[in-house]
């Protein structure tokens, strides 16, 4: 078994490259993710909305402990990754349960992170 299978830590940026409030998207291996730091905590998620794979570094808004992808206003709790809304946007009902049912509802893959030798890491 491979160790990536078994899991490991990988590092995702160096500490002082990420703001209280800002949000990066980096490519460890082959993953996209999207890094982040929210009231001075770190998180890491898939870096494309569930929706329809819009990058979430472009836009999304993270407050209450949940990340609102700006396209379609998708949202998912940023500490497990549970869909908390699905394609609310636009507000014109009728096209937006049909943008809504384009690809199924779906949870947002969420990793751990830590601090390592000034190195915010990410647990695949």
């Amino acid at each position: 078994m491979s160790e990536i299978s078994q899991g490991q830590w990988r590092t995702a940026l160096p500490v002082r490259k990420l703001k209280n409030g800002k949000k990066k998207m980096v490519t460890i291996g082959k993953k996209m993710i999207l890094v982040g730091m929210h009231e001075d905590n770190y998180f890491a998620t898939e870096a494309l909305c569930r929706h329809m794979r819009w990058p979430l570094a472009w836009g999304a808004k993270v407050s209450d402990d949940c990340i609102r992808c700006p396209l379609h206003q998708t949202t998912h709790k940023i500490d497990d990754g549970e869909l908390v809304e699905w394609s609310p946007f636009p507000l014109f009902p009728p096209y937006g349960k049909i943008v809504g049912k384009m690809s199924k509802q779906k949870d947002l893959t969420v990793y751990d992170t830590r601090i390592k030798d000034s190195n915010i890491e990410v647990f695949f």
